[in-house]
């Protein structure tokens, strides 16, 4: 949350430096018998934000599928973002002895200046070199933020900091980023939303979103066949989500996918969101309703949002059991994402994928009450594995010890023990939801498709933290190697070039890691192999017992 905070105000920093920019071109593209005019979004780069690809989700289409746009016609001025999808009201855990309520005040008040939101939100935005026209067919590298599925919007992320890097290295891409339903709205779940044939909505705005890069990139000068799927953490989940999406069938909507904190995960069927459906339609006052769903199409805006903002957040004492997240529906994801993977049905493309060291710390700060064996074991119990037997739970501590020295931030040794149990809980949740499920996909991958895997160890410095969940975003939106990977994959469906190190492919045999460190030393190639027993250990967990 921090990091993306710190990237929307660089953001708004630079679209003011842009403002000084020449006037003199104006670009414009022409969609159907639409004309759209955009702006200059650096010295080298175009920008067209805040583009339409599907009907507004508003009234009757409200938990409904998106639905395609008719024509486009008449004139069109995209020069800013729209407005983000409705944000869930932020909650953060109390650290610095100011009440909470201020704390959340000015959390959400933040993220309002930010992200001003609104349930019009669909829109799409193409940043581009100011060469490419409707005949280069420039490689398409289209970008889906992070934000636990509650929060967050494209406009915190500097996109034309890729396209022009991609410029100076001879490799030109476009950039597109796109918005999509977030918690209540795009991900309500229950046996109602089932019948009614409407889960994972935000994911099926993700995906209308890559239906009309295949219909329109070409007029921005993209090219539709070579279209690479980006994203962090939610938004990894969501390109994983894809990858195993339709029984692993990719339409052809993209031909390569990289994934930085996320991967097929380990959640359940739709009715295992029930109890949070439950509450939702009792405080819209829906409950008396012969249809729950139907009656929470029709509630006002802010009474929905109430509802939405009274719900579990990412820093809740759940924690990582987000309440609002992609499962299987039976018909966009046909079983538990981990099964599929399981089952073979990925889509057959080439992929990097990678974590950071400390995934679990940001997510560990709001059970700073559980400093007891007994309290981790029970708080693990409760939410991650109810119906887990004795001996698995004698397994389970074990390989996950209070031991300090074996917590995260790892290789700290007894230093960032906020309590006993805070690097505990911080091994185990960032293991669970991102550093396991990666192993997971790659060894079941391994040999089937070209692949690639990284780990950051870079910020290890930072007081409790270490190397903290969305770290590496740094590496790739700023001045990083990360970066120039990206735009070698985007373009040859391999990582390597001449402005970066070699980086070993990954396979069962040689699971190479490019491993990013603090140091004089950027970087090395490790092997992912440590924590062996605990992953192989986690991955059986959440086969078994999905969230």
């Amino acid at each position: 949350m921090l990091c993306r905070l710190i990237f929307g105000l660089l953001a708004a920093q630079r679209l003011h430096a842009v403002a000084s920019l020449s006037a003199s071109y104006v670009p414009v593209v022409a969609l159907d018998q639409g004309v759209f005019t955009g702006k200059a979004a650096s010295q080298n780069t175009q920008s067209f934000l805040g583009i339409p690809f599907a009907q507004s989700p508003v009234g009757p289409l409200r938990f409904q599928v998106p639905q395609p746009l008719p024509a486009y016609t008449g004139k069109h001025n995209v020069t800013s973002f729209g407005l983000a999808c409705p944000q869930q009201a932020i909650k953060l855990p109390t650290l610095s002895g100011l009440p909470q309520e201020v704390i959340d005040y000015i959390a959400n008040t933040a993220t309002e200046v930010l992200w001003p939101s609104g349930e019009d939100c669909l829109t799409l935005n193409v940043i581009r070199p100011n060469t490419a026209t409707a005949s280069t067919r420039l490689p398409v590298v289209a970008w889906i933020f992070g934000g636990g599925f509650e929060i967050g919007s494209p406009a915190t992320y500097d996109g034309t900091s890729i396209v022009e890097r991609s410029i100076a290295m001879g490799q030109p891409v476009i950039y597109v980023s796109m918005n999509y339903r977030l918690s209540v709205f795009g991900f309500l779940a229950s046996k109602e939303v089932r019948a009614a044939g409407v889960g994972n909505l935000g994911l099926q705005d993700q995906r209308q979103a890559l239906r009309w890069i295949q219909k329109y990139i070409g007029a921005f000068g993209g090219d539709p066949a070579r279209v690479t799927i980006w994203g962090d953490s939610a938004g990894a989940i969501s390109v994983a989500s894809h990858m195993v999406a339709n029984g692993g069938n990719n339409e052809g909507l993209f031909r390569a996918a990289f994934m930085q904190s996320g991967s097929p995960i380990g959640t359940g069927p739709l009715e295992n969101g029930q109890k949070y459906y439950d509450a939702i339609v009792k405080q819209a006052d829906c409950s008396g309703a012969a249809d729950t769903l139907s009656c929470l199409r029709t509630v006002p805006y802010n009474v929905l949002k109430a509802a939405q903002d009274a719900s579990p957040f990412l820093f809740s004492y759940q924690s990582l059991v987000l309440p609002w997240m992609p499962r299987e529906d039976g018909i966009f994801l046909t079983d538990h994402p981990q099964r599929l993977v399981q089952q073979g049905k990925v889509a057959n493309v080439p992929f990097v994928t990678g974590n950071c060291d400390d995934e679990g710390t940001l997510f560990s700060f709001s059970t700073l009450n559980i400093t007891t064996d007994a309290q981790f074991i029970n708080w693990v119990k409760t939410f991650w594995m109810p119906a887990a037997t004795t001996a698995q739970e004698i397994r389970f501590a074990s390989l996950y010890p209070s031991s300090l020295v074996d917590g995260s931030p790892f290789d700290t040794g007894i230093l960032n023990a906020l309590t006993p149990q805070f690097k505990r809980l911080a091994a185990f949740q960032g293991d669970a939801v991102f550093q396991a499920p990666r192993r997971f996909l790659q060894q079941s991958r391994s040999g089937k498709q070209n692949q690639w895997a990284f780990l950051s160890k870079r910020l290890k410095a930072t007081p409790f933290l270490g190397a903290l969940h969305a770290s590496d975003l740094v590496n790739v939106y700023g001045d990083g190697e990360l970066r120039d990977y990206l735009i070698n994959f985007v373009n040859n469906l391999d990582p390597n070039g001449r402005t970066v190190p070699y980086w070993p492919a990954y396979t069962n045999a040689a699971p190479n890691l490019l491993t990013f460190l603090d140091g004089l030393l950027r970087t090395s190639i490790t092997q992912d192999t440590y924590r062996k027993d605990a992953m192989a250990f986690l991955t059986n967990l959440t086969l078994e017992f999905p969230v």
